[in-house]
């Protein structure tokens, strides 16, 4: 099953699996060439500490990289970044319909670490996790390996995008980074608390606004149209936990 989505690069296609709903939107440029060489510039500057800090029980042993320190000054104004720019997304909001979103975590991957199979932590400071987000930072020819790897019924989805770009996928998948061969792998990574709690649901109503957006580029205003937007808003009202 898939769908078409825009991006600023164009229409970029939304992968799902045949045998369990898993819905994977690539969203380009959610960090223009400004914003990355701010965070490239800051992330040079900032201490870092061993990744296992912020990882579960269960993923602490399988996890080997490097977060920006909790404590250090500069922090939060990347972490605002991010998620301003997230928040100015239409992609973004479409595919997530975000309520929260936390306080991003800036990772750095070198030569020989890796993240193995595990599931993010269902509720993150007292909020439910709903829909994950990786933002790649690092542009993919200075690094060998490195991929994302989200794991369903259907198989294997690597993940491996352009600086700026973001994936968003459900927090209930399994997922892995790959091991880094060579260069230097920078990402933030986020969570969603969405007003729509259920994935199918969530997946219901992208579809419905992607068709909408289509009909109404190739037809303009339209009865048909009126109606669309009438069940996608009913919908969402009968759906959303605000």
């Amino acid at each position: 099953m898939a769908a078409w989505a825009w991006t600023d690069r164009g229409p970029a296609q939304r992968h799902a699996d045949a045998t369990r709903t898993l819905m994977l939107i690539m969203i380009a440029n959610v960090l223009d060439a400004d914003n990355l060489r701010s965070l490239r510039d800051n992330l040079g500057k900032t201490r870092y500490v061993d990744g296992r800090r912020t990882a579960g029980r269960e993923a602490r042993p399988v996890k080997r990289n490097e977060q920006v320190d909790r404590a250090d000054p500069l922090l939060a104004d990347m972490q605002d970044l991010v998620v301003d720019r997230l928040l100015a997304n239409p992609l973004f909001r479409m595919a997530t319909r975000p309520h929260v979103v936390r306080p991003p975590l800036f990772s750095r991957y070198e030569p020989g670490m890796a993240y193995g199979s595990h599931v993010d932590d269902a509720i993150m400071g007292g909020m439910r996790t709903d829909v994950s987000v990786t933002i790649f930072l690092s542009d993919p020819d200075t690094y060998e390996g490195g991929e994302l790897v989200i794991e369903s019924a259907a198989g294997e989805q690597d993940v491996k995008l352009a600086a700026g770009d973001a994936v968003v996928y459900p927090t209930t998948a399994l997922h892995r980074v790959a091991p880094v061969i060579s260069g230097e792998r920078l990402a933030a990574v986020t969570w969603v608390r969405s007003l729509i709690r259920d994935a199918d649901a969530r997946e219901l109503l992208f579809d419905l606004e992607t068709a909408r957006h289509a009909l109404f580029d190739r037809l303009g205003k339209t009865p048909e149209l009126d109606l669309l937007a009438k069940t996608q808003s009913n919908l969402l009202r009968r759906w959303a936990e605000d």
